[in-house]
């Protein structure tokens, strides 16, 4: 293998050789099953203990190999990386810690990937963790202050349309963007619970998958309701759970023999909100569509590949809704055309796309900091040919999107062999 650039830097560590700067690979990925919060007796360095240490084996290598650790999660305290990265091993290698509410996970994936290709290391351990408590997500706010909350202005957005209503407020707002699509394009019901269907049937032959269960586009209308139209069964749940990604340089690659491992890291791109995102004064943008488009485009141009090139995708369906609004922002249809894209069975086996072969957050669970980086674990599941009953037949190009309201989005794209 040969780089395509000439650029060098020096190096952090304590050799001081100099570093081509260039291409980056996951060569290992680990993550435990997704869980219901406080249903198995574990700490959040357990599920890293385990995540990482799969990951680590996955690629072949050991703790001391990594130069670099960045940490994702969102609700335990500030050094919470270093007790949770402790475990792997005590090496004194830096260790990052990452919040970018649910764009945690995908957050501290793109440090890993800049490190490396700007020659900063040779091998990062990406981790990502979440321990949670039962029941919905609160507005981020302290005391439920929305005033003080980072999300206010986008909650003030939604209240000064639709008013508030007493429903958990993430829900709220993306059970608003839904009308709002409804209203303006014809999207049914039925287009939504066809989503949450989707990602249940194909949570069934995940083992890491939170849940496992079928349902009917009728079972899941009829589910409890949780901010109208959206139901229990099209939202993701809180769940426990640890994610892990060894990102490595093209030299790393060809000195420990990973070729048969490597993923490449087509195309990175992470984009935060602009003043698209509230101009409207719609719930569709403040959500995060202007952000998840602004972003892919940018990963199709530095790629030179399209969405018409992938094969596999998982995004973030954190609601039914924001799959939807997600097929437009990718550019698998045109705006208000996802509701039938979904009902026409494009994404999913069989279709033009598999979107979500993990189960989504939807099915598979959403532990906030590990989901941005199980997203690329699965899709390096595919690209390899490991998914076993989930396999997506000949994956070669995966794309990853992970969003976080208040917010940033993430899309990744990824390819595989070397």
């Amino acid at each position: 293998m040969t780089t395509d650039t000439t650029d060098t830097t020096k190096s952090a560590n304590t050799a001081g050789t100099a570093r081509t700067t260039g291409k980056s690979y996951v060569v290992g990925v680990g993550m435990t099953r997704f869980e219901k919060p406080e249903t198995r007796d574990w700490q959040y360095w357990d599920m890293v203990r385990e995540a990482g240490s799969g990951a680590l084996a996955d690629a072949g290598i050991a703790y001391t190999d990594v130069e670099q650790v960045p940490v994702g999660h969102c609700f335990q305290a500030s050094t919470a990386g270093q007790r949770a990265a402790y475990e792997l091993g005590l090496t004194g290698v830096p260790v990052y810690n990452v919040n970018n509410n649910c764009a945690t996970g995908a957050s501290a994936l793109m440090l890993a990937r800049q490190f490396v290709e700007g020659g900063l290391a040779d091998c990062v351990l990406a981790l990502g963790f979440e321990k949670m408590k039962r029941g919905a997500l609160g507005s981020g706010a302290d005391g439920g202050d929305f005033s003080t909350s980072p999300v206010a202005r986008h909650y003030g957005i939604m209240a000064a349309r639709h008013g508030f209503e007493m429903t958990p407020p993430t829900a709220q707002i993306f059970g608003d963007a839904a009308r709002e699509h409804m209203e303006r394009y014809g999207t049914t019901e039925a287009q939504l619970a066809a989503v949450g269907a989707k990602n249940h049937r194909h949570s069934a032959h995940n083992p890491y998958a939170q849940f496992q269960d079928v349902y009917s586009v009728d079972e899941i209308l009829a589910a409890r309701p949780v901010h109208r139209p959206l139901t229990k069964l099209q939202c993701s749940p809180t769940s426990d759970g640890a994610a892990a990604a060894v990102v490595v340089s093209e030299r790393f690659v060809d000195r420990h023999g990973l070729g048969d491992r490597a993923v490449e890291i087509v195309a990175q791109a992470m984009t935060t909100d602009t003043e698209e995102s509230f101009a409207s004064g719609s719930c569709i943008d403040v959500v995060g569509r202007p952000m998840s488009r602004d972003a892919a485009r940018q990963v199709y141009e530095r790629s030179g590949l399209g969405i018409e090139d992938v094969d596999v995708v998982e995004l973030h369906d954190c609601f039914s809704i924001n799959e939807l609004l997600t097929y437009e922002a990718l550019g698998m249809c045109e705006e208000g055309e996802s509701g039938k894209l979904v009902e026409s069975g494009a994404t999913t086996y069989g279709g033009h796309w598999v979107v979500n072969p993990s189960g989504g957050l939807i099915s598979k669970g959403h532990p906030l900091g590990a989901t941005g980086i199980a997203q690329v674990a699965e899709l390096v599941w595919q690209l390899r040919g490991e998914a076993a009953a989930r396999q997506v037949p000949d994956a070669r190009v995966g794309l990853a999107h992970n969003i976080g309201l208040g917010g940033a989005a993430v899309v990744t794209l990824l390819r595989a062999g070397v």
